[in-house]
């Protein structure tokens, strides 16, 4: 037996002010830094040793991480992969989603948030908000930093590095802990759950409440659950 627990950060500053964030590094509101603490709560409530923790290069999963970590009173050091970055929201990075609703239309953003392979057009590589401005990608070879992404796109990367550094572990009976975000946790369980593109167009993700998943001996998924039912989303049958 393993589990697998999945954690969207908590509220971000770019969350509250309804703005495409993708790779941009804002930090938490005091809402979700509470999102994160109840969060380790709920995980400490299972009473389970989480062997190996991820989050990705953003300071959001970060943190909530780190809260997390603390509540459990648990110093394992993280692994950090940029793989497990938010979608790239290209040219639409920045930019309010309720007034780019007015101006392309509710169904377009729709479209640009929730479709399987559509990019929304690429950011100016001259952007304070692009990645390659950035100090915490420095690191990064230039080719892999995108200017735009589709759902697909960030399903790419965030599965391989799933399979390569983290499938082996839950096949070991680890228990495993991922801090990420909406659409990186959406591909996940696009993989673990094998959801067509419709379906993945329908799920939702909630901030800070701990999704988990247990495997049994033969690696099949046997359970999952929101540990915050107040806040759950419907999950889809898997």
């Amino acid at each position: 037996m393993s589990h697998l627990i999945l954690v969207r950060h908590g509220q971000s500053e770019w969350n509250l002010q309804k703005k495409f964030t993708g790779w941009v590094d804002v930090d938490l509101t005091p809402e979700g830094k509470l999102e994160a603490c109840k969060a380790g709560e709920a995980i400490k409530n299972l009473n389970i040793n989480i062997d190996n923790f991820y989050s990705s290069f953003q300071i959001r999963s970060i943190n909530t991480l780190k809260l997390i970590q603390n509540t459990l009173r648990d110093k394992t050091t993280p692994e950090r992969a940029w793989q497990l970055n938010e979608r790239h929201y290209g040219a639409l990075t920045g930019l309010n989603k309720d007034e780019m609703k007015k101006k392309l239309g509710e169904k377009k953003i729709h479209e640009f948030r929730r479709s399987w392979d559509l990019r929304p057009d690429p950011l100016n590589r001259n952007s304070p908000y692009h990645p390659i401005n950035m100090t915490i990608y420095k690191s990064l070879k230039k080719e892999d930093i995108p200017d735009t992404e589709s759902l697909k796109d960030t399903f790419d990367r965030v599965v391989q590095y799933y399979r390569t550094n983290i499938q082996d572990k839950i096949d070991k009976n680890k228990n495993v802990l991922i801090s990420a975000h909406g659409n990186s946790i959406r591909s996940l369980c696009k993989y673990l759950f094998n959801l067509d593109n419709k379906q993945i167009t329908k799920l939702e993700i909630p901030t800070g409440n701990p999704l988990s998943i247990q495997f049994d001996k033969n690696k099949k998924i046997s359970s999952c659950e929101y540990l915050d039912s107040d806040r759950s989303q419907d999950l889809i049958v898997f």
